[in-house]
C-alpha cells in the first residue's frame, strides 16, 4: 500500500496548492492584516473637535428672541429643555419618537421634531415655538385661521401643526390642497381633524401667509 506525503506548505501540487498550505497562507494575511490595522489605527491623529458630556455642559439657547444660559448634559433633547428648564410647554411630548409632529418647532426657521433633537445641536440657532405667535396680545393669522375652519379638537397636535405650517407657507405662500397634503405629511391628528386643517392652511395664505 502506498503513502502519499502531503506537501510542505505553500508548494504546488499537479492540482494546484495543497490544502494546508491554503491554510497556513490564509493564517499568514490574516495576521499581516491586523498588523496594518493596527499601524494604520495608531496613525490616525487625534480628534481636532473636544467631545461634550458625560457630564453637564453649559450651553445658550437662543429661544424666541432671547438668550437662555443653561446646564444640560449632551443627552437631553430640545424638547426637554424646552418644556422642563425654559416652561415652553405649547410643544408636546407625545410618541417621544420623531413620528407624530406634536413637538414641532422651527429651528433657522426649518420645521424640526424637537424630541429628535439634542439641545446642544441647537446651540447658535434661532429657535422658534408657538409662544412666540401671541406675542403683545396679537393672534398669528396661522392661529386664527386654525380656529376659524374649528382645526382642532383635543389640542396636543395643535402646536405642532401650526409651526409645520409656518415654515411650510414660508416656502409655498400660494399652495394647492394637494400641496399642503404633501407638506404637512410629517404631523399626526389623531382626531382626525385634516379637512379643517387644510383649509385653515389655504385661509392663511389668502391672509398673507407666516408673515402677515
Amino acid at each position: 500500500m502506498s503513502s502519499t506525503k502531503e506537501p510542505e506548505p505553500g508548494t504546488k501540487t499537479g492540482r494546484g496548492f495543497s490544502r494546508r498550505g491554503f491554510i497556513s497562507g490564509v493564517g499568514l494575511s490574516g495576521a499581516v492584516g491586523t498588523g496594518l490595522l493596527e499601524r494604520a489605527a495608531e496613525a490616525q491623529p487625534a480628534a481636532a473637535a473636544k467631545l461634550a458630556g458625560p457630564g453637564a455642559v453649559p450651553i445658550t439657547l437662543q429661544v424666541n428672541g432671547k438668550p437662555y444660559n443653561l446646564t444640560v448634559e449632551p443627552r437631553v433633547t430640545l424638547l426637554d429643555v424646552l418644556r422642563d428648564r425654559l416652561d415652553l410647554t405649547g410643544a408636546k411630548k407625545v410618541c417621544d419618537r420623531g413620528s407624530c409632529g406634536s413637538c414641532t418647532v422651527l429651528v433657522q426657521g426649518k420645521a424640526v421634531y424637537s424630541c429628535n433633537v439634542l439641545a446642544i445641536e441647537a446651540r447658535g440657532k434661532d429657535i422658534q415655538t408657538i409662544e412666540s405667535l401671541t406675542a403683545e396680545g396679537k393672534r398669528d393669522p396661522v392661529i386664527a385661521a386654525f380656529v376659524d375652519n374649528d382645526a382642532q379638537q383635543c389640542g396636543f397636535c395643535t402646536p405642532g401643526f401650526v409651526m409645520a405650517t409656518k415654515a411650510f407657507l414660508a416656502e409655498h405662500p400660494n399652495p394647492t390642497d394637494e400641496q399642503v397634503r404633501e407638506g404637512l405629511g410629517g404631523n399626526i391628528c389623531r382626531c382626525g381633524t385634516y379637512v379643517g386643517m387644510r383649509k385653515a392652511v389655504l385661509q392663511a395664505a389668502r391672509q398673507g401667509g407666516p408673515h402677515a
